[in-house]
């Protein structure tokens, strides 16, 4: 048995014994992504499984920051909502946390794919439904100085059925500030880099995530 215990002596259930995986559908460095059910009510979910690297004790800061940063935006109807985080082990016996998502059905580039694939347009107004979601849920993480620095339409989960899209992966997301702080520049999916960022640029603040916003919409204007 995995059950953990808070300090109250109340037992927790681990990510194992509470959710069964039930297919990978998502894999990158930051680990893997299940669709998964939750065994006590059946309802469909997304694990998304931390990995660890080697040398590296703990869990990943960019973990960390993805948690601390979803706990204050999950509430807007445009950011992913993070459900519940789980702790549990890998093989070699060290803890890994599962971040607990609401699940949604596919993402914007396999959205925009399977037009391309047919060779069928994006009807305009479903374009400007989308960005108009993507606008306003940029626009609450900014609200709340948080810039998100990689945005791309892999990153933009997405209902099928409803239309509905939610921003998603913020482990690269920063918290911004008066006067503007330095940053690291190896950030963003390189189709999507403000200029300044392209050219070495350590301050920035909110455009960078303007223009990325700027480049999906192209991609998805270029699909009419």
């Amino acid at each position: 048995m995995e059950m953990e215990k808070t300090g109250a002596g109340v037992a927790v259930l681990s990510a194992k014994e509470a959710f069964e995986k039930l297919e990978k559908v998502g894999e990158g460095t930051y680990g893997k992504v299940y669709r998964a059910r939750e065994k006590a009510t059946g309802k469909i979910v997304a694990l998304k499984k931390t990995r660890l690297h080697e040398d590296q004790e703990g869990v990943p800061p960019t973990t960390l920051r993805e948690v601390s940063i979803l706990r204050m935006l999950s509430r807007d109807p445009h950011v992913v909502r993070l459900m519940d985080v789980k702790q549990g082990q890998n093989k070699e016996g060290k803890t890994v946390l599962y971040l607990v998502f609401e699940y949604m059905d596919t993402d914007l580039k396999k959205f925009i794919r399977s037009f391309r694939q047919t060779g069928q347009s994006i009807p305009p107004q479903t374009i400007k439904c989308l960005m108009y979601q993507l606008c306003k849920g940029i626009a609450f993480c900014h609200g709340h100085g948080i810039l998100h620095r990689d945005l791309k339409p892999h990153n933009l989960l997405m209902d099928r059925k409803t239309m509905m899209l939610k921003i998603a992966d913020l482990g690269l997301a920063r918290a911004f500030t008066v006067p503007i702080k330095k940053y690291t520049h190896e950030i963003l999916t390189l189709w999507y880099r403000a200029p300044e960022v392209l050219l070495g640029a350590t301050h920035y603040s909110m455009a960078v995530d303007i223009w990325s916003v700027g480049c999906i919409f192209g991609k998805d204007k270029h699909l009419v």
